[in-house]
């Protein structure tokens, strides 16, 4: 199918357009702006910077990708935002370019769901089937692994990391890393449960769902240590990938600054 693009769209000649983009009313898509195949624009999007976009994506009214990062830092390099297939921005979505002081790149995967006035700020890495709810908001820096969901309001503190298969609950304050399969809650955000309900709905099998269960209360509860957790675990029964997943992003957590990994610029 054709592209198709509106009169009062300003579409600069050098973008790079594949075949069945729609591009709405009033948008406005810069010089180094790639879309795939199949990507819906509505109106008054803006697309701006070096950005990657790749097919059956769909971006409402408001929507501003590529814009320069929010650092004081940034001088103007050329860094990148790379989105991947069939992701849905909402109303008023905002995502930052990069800075230098990673890859240069702000990437998110496919299969994303970002509802309105939710933001992910420059350096940020989100994964593959991911949802952040209203005006969820990302420090910069922060990784998503997949699979997580982000209630509404929550705020994420530059350089945290988000564990796959976690979820956060609303107006939640995430200054440490979420592990992977825990429900975070709480200003700021602490382990509450496993996410239960989001393992059964991926098809996890009821003895691993058991297991991480289990490292839970001795993590959180019973408060026994990491080490000493892992040997009751891996000493008493079948050993769950889930648990190895689990207990490695602990450990990377626990060798940064605050409980963020990722943050080790003052680390010992």
């Amino acid at each position: 199918m054709a592209t198709i693009i509106a009169h009062t769209a300003v579409v600069d000649p050098r973008a790079e357009l594949d075949e069945d983009v729609r591009v709405g009313h009033h948008c406005v898509i810069g010089p180094h702006v790639r879309i795939g195949r199949g990507t819906r624009l509505e109106n008054n999007v803006t697309l701006t910077g070096h950005t990657t976009i790749g097919r059956n994506n769909h971006l409402f009214p408001g929507v501003v990708i590529g814009a320069e990062p929010q650092d004081l830092s940034y001088q103007g390099s050329p860094t990148q935002v790379v989105i991947g297939d069939e992701n849905v921005f909402r109303e008023s979505v905002t995502v930052n370019r990069a800075t230098e002081k990673e890859d240069g790149i702000t990437s998110i995967g496919s299969q994303c769901y970002f509802m309105a006035c939710s933001h992910v700020a420059h350096d940020c890495r989100v994964g593959d089937r991911v949802i952040m709810a209203n005006n969820v908001m990302l420090g910069g820096h922060v990784h998503v692994h997949h699979d997580a969901t982000l209630s509404g309001g929550c705020a994420v503190h530059h350089f945290a990391s988000i564990g796959c298969f976690s979820f956060v609950s609303g107006l939640s304050r995430v200054l440490h890393d979420v592990p992977p399969f825990m429900l975070v809650e709480g200003f700021p955000a602490r382990p509450r449960t496993v996410n239960v309900v989001a393992l059964k709905r991926k098809n996890f099998s009821p003895e691993s769902i058991k297991a991480l269960m289990e490292a839970y209360r001795l993590l959180y509860r019973s408060r026994v240590g990491v080490q000493h957790a892992r040997e009751i675990l891996f000493s008493n029964g079948p050993h769950f990938p889930e648990l190895q997943t689990l207990f490695e992003f602990i450990e990377m957590s626990q060798g940064g600054r605050h409980g963020r990994g990722r943050d080790r610029r003052k680390a010992a």
